[in-house]
Order: C-alpha cells, then sequence, then structure tokens
C-alpha cells in the first residue's frame, strides 16, 4: 500500500465559550481542556504505511511547512468549531491539497461543507474502509456515509495517544458507550448515534487506559459518553474491572463523565463509580418545571425530587456539574427565580446555564421549521462569528414570550449563580455533603505534588491576583480543612473553575445587556425565518 502523508488538524473553537476555561487552563499549565479524541482514533483506522502529523489549532499553530508535508488534510468537529473548519479548508485548498471532511457538525449539516474534496459522514468505524480504498483507487472527491447507528465500537482502535502532548491538556478523553436511551428533543446525540447505547468491551477500554498508563500519562480522564449510565447492564460489568485495575496501580486516573439524573436512583451503581474512581459526573438539568420537562421530552427529570438527586450523588463523594436551559416556550416568566433557587438547593457550584439553541438535525430544529419559527442561519468564516454558543448566541427561532423579557431572566440567572458570595457559598455546602471515604477520597494518589503545585498557583489568583475573591475564598478553604478535610481536592477544583467562571460570567451579562439594549432601541431585527413545511 503507498505511503500518504495526513495532516489531521483540529479546528479551533469560538473563544467566548463556557466550556473553555481559559483562565483555570492557564492556573493548571495547560492550554487547553481536553484533546481531538476523535481524530486520534481515526488516525488509529488510518494504514500503518501512511504517516500521520496532528495540529490542534487549541493550542498551536497551523504553519506553512506542515501544509506543504501533507499529500492529505483531514479536519472536522462540532458546530461551534464550524467557522474556523471552513477557514482551513480554504487555507489547504489554496494549496491544491484534498480536504477530507467528517465529525458530528458535517454530519448534522453536509451542505454547510460542500466546499470540502470529501465528505465522511456518520461513525467512522462504519465508512472510512471505503473512503480510504477509493483514496489509494486514485480519487480525489467523494462522499461517503455510514449507515446510522450501525457502527460496531468492538472494532474500534486504541486511539493514538502518542500523538498528544499531554502537558497542553487538563484532561484526556477516552469512550466507553455511544447513545442515549432518552429522547430530549433538543438534543442531537440521539439523532447521531442512536437510543441503543453500544459499548465497547472491558478488555477494550482497559487497553486504552493500559495505553495512556505506558505512555506515562496520570490525572484527570473524562469518559466522554453522553450517558455513561445509558446501558447500565454493561457499565454494572465494567465498573468492578475499572476498579480493580486502578488499585492494581495505585489510581493513577482520577475520573469525570457525563450521566442522566437517574443515576441518584442507584446506589450500587454510585459505589462502583466511587470505588473505580469517578470524582464528578455533569447532569443536564435543564429546568426545574415539570411543564417544561414534560414538553421537552426530558420526563425522567419529573420522577424525582431534583436537590435530593443532587445529594444522593454528592454522598458517593462525586461532584455534580450539571445543566441548565432558559427559552424554552412553556416556562413562565418566574424561570430565572426558580433555575436560581434549585442550583442553590441542590448545591450545584458549577451550572451551565444556556439559552435554548435549536442544533442541525434534531426534534426541536424539525418542529420550529415545521412551525415557521426558525431562523435562517448560514455558514461563514468570519472569526467573530459564534455559532451554537448557547451563552452568547442562543435563541435562534421566533420565541414565545417577549426575546427581552427572556435575556434579561437568563441574564438575571448568570448574576445570581456567579456572583462570588453565592458560588463559593454553594462550594462550602458541597464540601459538607461530599463522603469521601471510598476510593476517589485520598489526597495521595499520583498526582499529589501536581496537586501542591495547583494548590499554591490557586492561592495567588485568589489572593493577590484577584482580590475579591479573596474572603470567600479563604473562608471555604478553611472551613473544608476544619469539616471535611477530604474533600480538599474537589474543592480545590471548584475553585480553580471559578477563575474561568467569575470573569466569563460578567462577559456573557455584558453581551446580554447589549442585546437587550438593542431590542428596547429597536435596533434589533427579526432574522429570516426558514419557510414552514
Amino acid at each position: 500500500m503507498p505511503e500518504c502523508n495526513v495532516l489531521l488538524v483540529y479546528p479551533r473553537f469560538n473563544s467566548g465559550s463556557f466550556w473553555n476555561y481559559g483562565a483555570t487552563c492557564d492556573l493548571v499549565g495547560a492550554k487547553y481542556p481536553a484533546p481531538p479524541l476523535g481524530l486520534i482514533t481515526v488516525a488509529a483506522m488510518l494504514p500503518e504505511t501512511w504517516n500521520v502529523r496532528l495540529i490542534d489549532r487549541n493550542t498551536g499553530t497551523l504553519s506553512a511547512e506542515d501544509l506543504d508535508w501533507a499529500d492529505m488534510v483531514m479536519t472536522g468537529g462540532m458546530l461551534p468549531q464550524q467557522s474556523d473548519c471552513i477557514s482551513v479548508i480554504k487555507r489547504a485548498q489554496k494549496k491544491d491539497i484534498p480536504v477530507v471532511v467528517g465529525g458530528p457538525d458535517a454530519t448534522s449539516s453536509p451542505e454547510v461543507y460542500e466546499l470540502a474534496d470529501f465528505l465522511v459522514l456518520g461513525e467512522a468505524e462504519g465508512i472510512l474502509e471505503a473512503f480510504i480504498e477509493a483514496w489509494n483507487e486514485g480519487s480525489r472527491k467523494g462522499r461517503f456515509t455510514a449507515e446510522k447507528f450501525k457502527a460496531d465500537v468492538t472494532s474500534s482502535p486504541i486511539p493514538r495517544f502518542d500523538l498528544l502532548k499531554f502537558g497542553d491538556y487538563v484532561q484526556i478523553g477516552v469512550q466507553y458507550s455511544r447513545g442515549c436511551p432518552f429522547t430530549c428533543e433538543f438534543c442531537d446525540i440521539i439523532e447521531l448515534y442512536g437510543r441503543v447505547p453500544r459499548t465497547k468491551t472491558n478488555e477494550q477500554i482497559l487497553a486504552e487506559l493500559d495505553r495512556l498508563y505506558e505512555l506515562g500519562y496520570r490525572g484527570h480522564i473524562d469518559f466522554v459518553d453522553d450517558n455513561l449510565i445509558g446501558n447500565k447492564r454493561a457499565v454494572k460489568g465494567f465498573l468492578p474491572e475499572l476498579a480493580k485495575w486502578q488499585k492494581e496501580r495505585s489510581y493513577p486516573f482520577e475520573m469525570s463523565t457525563e450521566a442522566s439524573l437517574n443515576l441518584a436512583d442507584d446506589e450500587a451503581l454510585l459505589k462502583m463509580m466511587q470505588e473505580a474512581g469517578f470524582f464528578s459526573v455533569f447532569i443536564g438539568i435543564e429546568s426545574p418545571d415539570p411543564d417544561v420537562l414534560n414538553a421537552t421530552r426530558k420526563k425522567q427529570n419529573t420522577r424525582r425530587n431534583i436537590a435530593k438527586s443532587v445529594h444522593k450523588i454528592y454522598d458517593a463523594g462525586i461532584f455534580v456539574l450539571a445543566g441548565f436551559i432558559v427559552g424554552f416556550d412553556e416556562e413562565s416568566d418566574k424561570v430565572a427565580e426558580e433555575i436560581s433557587a434549585l442550583i442553590d438547593e441542590a448545591a450545584i457550584p458549577v451550572a451551565m446555564t444556556g439559552l435554548l439553541y435549536a442544533l442541525p438535525n434534531t426534534q426541536l430544529t424539525r418542529r420550529l421549521a415545521k412551525e415557521g419559527r426558525l431562523h435562517a442561519d448560514f455558514a461563514t468564516d468570519d472569526p467573530d462569528t459564534v455559532h451554537g454558543d448557547q451563552c452568547t448566541a442562543g435563541l435562534n427561532f421566533k420565541t414565545v414570550r417577549p426575546r427581552e423579557q427572556i435575556l434579561a431572566d437568563f441574564k438575571t440567572v448568570i448574576e445570581r449563580v456567579y456572583g462570588p458570595e453565592a458560588y463559593f457559598e454553594r462550594v462550602r455546602k458541597v464540601a459538607e455533603m461530599l463522603d469521601m471515604r471510598g476510593a476517589n477520597g485520598s489526597i495521595w494518589g499520583a498526582g499529589f505534588f501536581h496537586d501542591i503545585k495547583l494548590f499554591g498557583r490557586l492561592i495567588l489568583a485568589m489572593t493577590f491576583k484577584e482580590t475579591t475573591y479573596r474572603g470567600p475564598f479563604w473562608r471555604t478553604l478553611i472551613k473544608t480543612a476544619f469539616t471535611n478535610f477530604r474533600a480538599i481536592k474537589p474543592v480545590m477544583m471548584m475553585l480553580a473553575l471559578y477563575v474561568h467562571l467569575g470573569p466569563f460570567s460578567r462577559f456573557v451579562t455584558a453581551q446580554i445587556e447589549k442585546q437587550i439594549t438593542e431590542i428596547e432601541l429597536g435596533h434589533w431585527e427579526q432574522p429570516a425565518l426558514v419557510a414552514a413545511e
């Protein structure tokens, strides 16, 4: 098989994003939260005779030398990477380098990427082989589409972790499963990966961890599954083996993931996660209003007391990050008070609150288009254009409530939730509730000396660089040290996140205030709407 120089390029995310954690990355000495797991997985599927080079534009630059080396550029990503992805395509094509585009955004909106030479749509395990065969036969343009939800994830190889510079990232991702059993109207996961979660074998995922361990990585591993517990039977068969693997190696990794709120119903599962070394979980709560949850098909969150469910997860020594959304048709004018009150009652420090955004290829988008309420959108390579950012560019549809009221409610939530006193008070509440007597409660893990270094940087940042945080910061640390010393490490993590979240919340409220003013002055015009079907 002939050689081929493949340049994998991961596009930049929009800078104004909740998830970039820019200041926190600086604090811990990293450049970006996480590496491109999808691209390094694709790299492992390429022929052994092909040479591979990875450029992550969130941590480095794409040079002319890189392009001169390449016979092919492979790129792609998510909606917030769209504008940079298009600029990468154009830059490569100026040098007559064929460009292959894949990933979730291209799969959801292939029309946006028609300028690419190749589109490889859907899950790579189901279609990449056909693309490679066509390339070797001389094809330099084409479209390859995988059958939906059929890719065999047990055939997925160990990602090319060797292509990464571990020091550039806060965490490294692995993926155990794809798909989610729920039917949330606004979510595109079930459209991309289906409602029947497919899992890797235990041996397969442990081999990935073995590889990371062999390469010398220690620290934070994020299971990037959109719902780790979507297939409870499988994950319950996996977690004890993961715990055994961790124990045999003195717990080299600290784990985080994403799961649905019904995790709180299963004490045995929570215990398994704790023993395996999971310390945090992201949960989509969205709203405390049952009418909203029922209308958006997130009924699983209506069958429980949300705050008590969060507290049950804290009882397992796992802290919760959560998502909330403002802008649903069914929400009332009390939405700001309801969401803020729930966040305080549940004691969720990191509460990612955003404006509803109709993602491409979702039930929500199809309904809004049918109703003639969806804004006509377009692709752009303007680097200042923010696509899909729920904090500053949501509500891409004609709203039921007046738009300025929704924006004002959203602004109120952000101001209440991310004021220093409110945030640090929630951290103190979490510190009281976390039961750290399990395997995730050791402060003497593999990253102990790194933690000490982070602690020093955190003290410097919170005490001298941002003096308004000094009082609540020290009150939080001292209280935790005397009441639940084992919780000092997760508390440090939550405080470190505020280095980003505090300034970012002020940036968001300023942007939203501008939008409200434009509406009030009559300077905002409703964008064109997609014609109703």
